[in-house]
């Protein structure tokens, strides 16, 4: 009679495969996410610019008061976003725990602004830091992503 199952050393080899293609995909996937949340950064930067040239256009002048602006990132974000300042006021605060020591380079005056996003996106200790201008120019200051 023969019994119908599989050998204790065949279940060995078949999660020593499923180890090994997780070991191969997950550094895939943590890059797959930074990703992602950079691109949060990206749309709310350029939604950011669009408030500031509205401001101008009625002022003659941009502005770090993103009350003034009437703007805030929409949901849950993972980036801090503004200009150095005032909690509320200068900047919003992400999940992703970036300070606004991260917003270093970030001004606005009557000729331009500089806006930017920063957020630890894979927990090293280190910033991405981007930043968008008046002419709609993004920059990735610091690459968290290398």
């Amino acid at each position: 009679m023969h019994k119908k199952g599989f050998t204790l050393i065949e279940l060995m080899i078949v999660v020593a495969i499923i180890g090994f293609l997780a070991i191969i995909a997950i550094p895939s996937y943590k890059k797959f996410l930074a990703k992602a949340k950079r691109t949060e950064a990206y749309m709310n930067l350029g939604a950011l610019a669009t408030a500031e040239k509205i401001y101008h256009a009625e002022h003659g002048t941009y502005t770090t008061d993103l009350q003034a602006l009437g703007w805030k990132p929409e949901g849950t974000i993972q980036y801090t976003y503004g200009f150095a300042g005032g909690e509320g006021k200068s900047f919003v605060t992400g999940r992703l725990g970036a300070g606004p020591g991260e917003l270093t380079g970030s001004r606005a005056d009557k000729d331009g602004f500089v806006a930017v996003a920063a957020g630890d996106i894979d927990g090293d200790g280190q910033a991405d830091v981007i930043s968008i201008d008046q002419n709609n120019e993004i920059k990735i200051v610091k690459d968290d992503l290398n």
